[in-house]
């Protein structure tokens, strides 16, 4: 698995003119591997980790975006099966990935799948809907992803998603206690590692989940969180106006961005 991941952050490296960007790639290798140390019981049935199966697309979004100056950080909860499992980035809808982001290749079969939940990687069909809003604001308030990442970077908690039997999604924050203890730790750990190495000089949960795992990783640290509205089409509120609430979260938080 190391050397795995360690080749795909080196062919993306090779292919990319910008190369003077921060190295995360040895950070993901900890997180993956640490990760694939743990183990889940029922009812989760399946466990997918994609830093493992998309790790050359992972790597292509951050060795593109990574290194462009942003002191917010964006940070969603894990995986969604329309998203990140899909693309390994996250929120990450594969059109908006492909279209805006410029990432379109990367995603490998994994060996062990859900039939309900099949990782058709780039051919997938289905939309991500949190990913459409999220990736979708950025790209008309930003116009280029380059200027987005200029002030704001996208990352998730926990890199795993997991499935029961049903096919159904199931949060982290359902696991059993003790196997929730142990990945948080290994997550908080990432985080902390990923905010420092990058230089955020904000953390905003995107949703309550996510924020609250920030505030408890950076309790004793000087870094500014706060949470906003979590785009995801499960909250009557984001399927109002997510926008408009996901733009005064913003303010409120001090958070400027230009106007459209």
């Amino acid at each position: 698995m190391k050397g795995s991941l360690r080749r795909a952050f080196s062919r993306v490296r090779d292919s990319l003119s910008n190369c003077a960007v921060p190295d995360l790639g040895p950070l993901v290798e900890r997180l993956t591997e640490a990760t694939a140390r743990l183990d889940f019981a029922a009812p989760v049935h399946h466990v997918y980790r994609p830093l493992e199966y998309a790790a050359e697309a992972h790597a292509s979004y951050l060795d593109k975006y990574a290194g462009l100056g942003a002191s917010v950080l964006l940070l969603g909860m894990n995986p969604g099966p329309f998203g990140m499992c899909q693309t390994g980035i996250p929120f990450g809808d594969v059109q908006m990935v492909r279209e805006w982001l410029g990432i379109g290749e990367g995603v490998r079969e994994p060996g062990s799948q859900h039939k309900a939940r099949p990782i058709l990687g780039f051919k997938s069909k289905r939309a991500e809907v949190s990913g459409t809003r999220i990736w979708g604001w950025a790209a008309r308030r930003f116009k280029h992803p380059e200027d987005f990442f200029g002030h704001f970077f996208v990352w998730n908690y926990c890199p795993l998603a997991f499935l029961e039997e049903s096919g159904r999604n199931r949060t982290p924050d359902k696991l059993p206690r003790k196997e929730r203890d142990e990945l948080f730790d290994t997550c908080d750990t990432a985080l902390k590692e990923l905010v420092d190495q990058l230089g955020f000089r904000q953390v905003l949960g995107v949703g309550r989940f996510a924020g609250q795992r920030a505030k408890v990783a950076f309790t004793a640290q000087d870094i500014k969180v706060g949470d906003a509205p979590h785009p995801s089409p499960a909250s009557p509120a984001a399927n109002r106006d997510w926008v408009g609430s996901f733009e005064r979260a913003l303010a409120q938080n001090g958070i400027q961005i230009p106007a459209r």
